[in-house]
């Protein structure tokens, strides 16, 4: 036997976005037949891959996007893209690479597992690898660095693709994906893996953050929390454990209507933890919106403690758990189930306690918390790195793809493709800050139902975000724009004389954008027939 063929179904194919970071893809599922191939191998095993094939395979997988990818627990989509596939090949070509110089092959060792004793002190009698994940830092489609995981899951397409593992002469394993056009699905790994199992990832805690614009929030509501119960808050500078949490307040009635009682009133996190405890099984979603609007260490309060994740017995679940004080502890007695002491006794079995009271708080394996932030108010409210390190963040790029769909018209003899003036107005703002916090999303500024964003909507909003945020007091930016004389010149000015002359020299000039008016008006007149 000197080499197997394996056909891949969706267990063995879970492709996860670039910045997604370990867990349920550092498996590879085989047959127990196949173990004949490796048994003589030792505990380890030395692959290699062929830089041609898997850039054949990346590109098969973008050609069915969108598709179902395996993230943690949650299943979303991802579409197609240029951009996805620029940044899949930069990944491979810095994957294969060593000192610095261009290779088509690398090496990878994988962990060979079979019969092996779990804690509950049973064999677990499956074949597969595991450790298949590596790290990759390579530069994108828009110029930044970025750290991602490279791991032979990503280039299986379950029901398309077949795995061949051939031992060569000098004993490596060779990896080559092959893929068919029509799917088919032979049935042997249906069941093979503990769905019951959720992995740590980006399900429990997640920031999304980036450019304003760019869709964070569109991405929360379209890719988690449609379909599921979900609490929301907006955080803001006046926002505080009390209001996030809970507390006593005062409100009018009882037998004499004019008499003002107290009684204690949940807030959005107790109401979120709530639901949660009494819908097991059932996904449930805190989403926290402006995260860093808010002092997050003075409305986490205790909650802080929480929020680090078991990973191993009980993944999911608080790894500590909390004293909440009295009123608290009496608004769980009242409202959290406890048929049969369920309750009482997951908080005992987990926690490995003797006695049990209301007071202890640990958020459940079904409730997940994500954020949003904006990259441009970094500086409200800064993050402590101890509140950090117990989240998962993606940056949300700017999406020039989706920008492409719009124009913008300063005047009838004006008009400009907006992903162009967005990308050159992006670039001149990363040149002249030296960082990426103050660019502009792709959604910054909302197009009219014709698709056009109109000069007023440009000027009041992306020319003000310049004046007074990102080049505030910038003589530098304000000469860019003005030109000669600018020192005193201000937003104001612009909007009093309405020069249109100086926005479409600046578009044209520091953003290098294409007058599409102008352009369109010469090929119409080009392509009209000759009076002759």
């Amino acid at each position: 036997m000197n080499e197997i063929v394996k056909h891949i179904n969706d267990t063995n194919a879970s492709y996860r976005q670039l910045s997604a970071g370990d867990a349920k893809n550092t498996d590879l599922f085989l047959d127990n037949e196949h173990y004949a191939l490796f048994k003589d191998s030792g505990e380890q095993i030395t692959v290699r891959f062929n830089k041609e094939n898997l850039s054949k395979a990346i590109l098969f997988i973008a050609s069915i996007l969108p598709r179902k990818f395996d993230q943690s627990s949650i299943h979303c989509t991802i579409p197609y893209s240029k951009d996805f596939v620029t940044d899949q090949l930069a990944l491979l070509d810095a994957l294969f690479k060593e000192n610095g110089i261009p290779v088509e092959t690398t090496t990878q060792i994988w962990n060979a597992r079979k019969d092996v004793l779990q804690k509950n002190g049973k064999v677990d009698s499956r074949f597969y690898f595991n450790g298949l994940i590596k790290d990759v830092a390579f530069t994108d489609h828009s110029g930044m660095l970025c750290n991602s995981k490279f791991t032979i899951r990503n280039y299986l397409a379950g029901g398309y693709s077949d795995l061949h593992v051939k031992r060569a002469d000098d004993g490596v394993f060779d990896i080559i994906v092959t893929n068919v056009t029509t799917p088919y699905d032979d049935g042997k790994e249906k069941g093979l893996e503990d769905t019951k199992i959720i992995t740590p990832d980006i399900s429990f805690n997640k920031i999304f953050y980036g450019a304003p614009g760019t869709g964070k929030s569109h991405t929360v509501e379209d890719d988690y929390v449609k379909g599921h119960k979900s609490f929301r808050i907006t955080f803001h500078p006046d926002t505080d454990y009390a209001s996030f949490v809970g507390c006593y307040k005062p409100s009018m009635g009882g037998p004499d209507e004019d008499q003002i009682t107290y009684a204690f009133v949940p807030q959005v996190f107790l109401k979120a933890y709530e639901y949660a405890w009494n819908h097991p099984g059932e996904k449930t979603f805190l989403v926290i919106e402006e995260l860093n609007r808010g002092n997050c260490a003075q409305i986490f309060g205790d909650v802080f403690q929480l929020l680090d994740r078991r990973v191993n017995d009980h993944p999911g679940f608080s790894k500590y758990k909390i004293n909440a004080d009295t009123d608290i502890a009496g608004y769980l007695k009242k409202h959290i189930a406890n048929e049969d002491g369920a309750y009482e006794k997951k908080i005992i079995e987990i926690y490995g306690l003797s006695e049990f009271d209301f007071s202890i708080m640990a958020i459940p394996d079904n409730l997940y918390i994500i954020a949003t932030m904006n990259t441009s108010d970094q500086s409200l409210f800064p993050i402590d790195s101890a509140f950090k390190r117990r989240w998962e963040w993606e940056y949300v790029r700017v999406n020039y793809d989706d920008a492409a769909q719009f124009s913008l018209k300063i005047d009838d003899k004006h008009k400009y493709n907006w992903d162009k003036v967005l990308r050159g107005l992006n670039d001149y703002i990363k040149s002249e800050t030296h960082n990426t916090n103050k660019i502009l999303g792709n959604r910054f500024v909302q197009a009219g139902a014709n698709g056009v964003i109109s000069a007023r909507a440009f000027r009041d909003k992306v020319l003000f975000f310049l004046f007074n945020d990102v080049f505030k007091d910038d003589d530098d930016f304000k000469a860019d724009f003005f030109g000669e004389n600018a020192e005193d010149k201000f937003f104001e000015d612009l909007c009093i004389t309405d020069d249109t002359k100086l926005t479409i020299r600046f578009i044209e000039g520091k953003c290098g954008a294409v007058n599409i008016a102008t352009t369109n008006a010469q090929e119409t007149e080009t392509s009209e027939p000759s009076a002759e």
